[in-house]
């Protein structure tokens, strides 16, 4: 790869033309199709057990929204941590406490930070932002020390401006770490934040829903059936089509 003054250009592979896919009608009738299946399965759901559609969308909304606020903050924090400490003797020193801190069991904070900030939707994002960044935190690390040397050497050849790095190398080779930590992360988010509401206690949310139906399993079961239609639907049409972008990006 050499890199030019406000350019990166890849070098050592034949160039090729940028070829624009067209979503085929069968890739947009599946994609509707997985779209529209959580909604239509938890619509059905309510209505069978006599449970108001309105009130357990909401409460997938609202546990939604947190999630979403808990990893815009933590995927902002983990590439700025990964981006400072991932070489260097800064790196030395930090990726053994970052190691630790990875370790630590939270939930075992959960009771004293109940008494400190109340049952709170900032009491569940915290949480939710230290369950989900580790996982993007290290993937992102692990992208960046993979980087070719001749790379980092042409890099340091062009002279970039701190700006002009970040925005030309460092991101773009940290972006198939960030998805795949992102798919990881939020993962362990969506089991951590069902046990965080529950635990806080908070009014609204999948937490409240499944701890007041906890004693009625055939609606425990489905609800859960629900809620993993939902993440599923979410993979396929998100991340993973962002995974492969992500890899093509970097010629894998």
């Amino acid at each position: 790869m050499s890199v030019q003054r406000g350019k990166v250009v890849e070098c050592g592979q034949m160039p090729h033309a940028t070829v624009h896919f067209r979503p085929t009608n069968w890739q947009i009738a599946s994609s509707l199709i997985l779209l529209g299946l959580p909604f239509v399965f938890l619509l059905g759901f309510a209505r069978g057990f006599g449970l108001r559609p309105s009130v357990l969308f909401t409460d997938l909304g609202v546990s939604s929204a947190r999630l979403a606020i808990a990893y815009l903050i933590a995927v902002t924090l983990a590439w700025i941590s990964a981006a400072a400490f991932h070489r260097g003797k800064a790196a030395t020193v930090a990726l053994p406490i970052f190691d630790v801190l990875q370790s630590f069991p939270t939930f075992a904070a959960l009771p004293l930070a109940t008494v400190i900030w109340g049952r709170s939707n900032l009491t569940v994002i915290v949480f939710l932002v230290l369950t989900v960044i580790w996982p993007i935190f290290f993937s992102i690390i692990s992208s960046l020390r993979l980087v070719k040397n001749d790379w980092e050497e042409a890099v340091e050849m062009a002279r970039l401006t701190r700006w002009e790095y970040v925005r030309l190398f460092l991101l773009p080779v940290s972006i198939p770490g960030l998805i795949t930590g992102s798919i990881v992360g939020l993962g362990e988010g969506w089991e951590a934040l069902v046990a965080t509401e529950i635990v806080v206690q908070i009014p609204n949310g999948l937490g409240g829903f499944f701890q007041h139906y906890s004693s009625d399993l055939p609606v425990t079961a489905l609800g859960i059936l629900g809620l993993l239609l939902f993440i599923f639907s979410l993979n396929k049409l998100v991340w993973l089509p962002l995974l492969e972008r992500g890899h093509r990006m970097m010629g894998e």
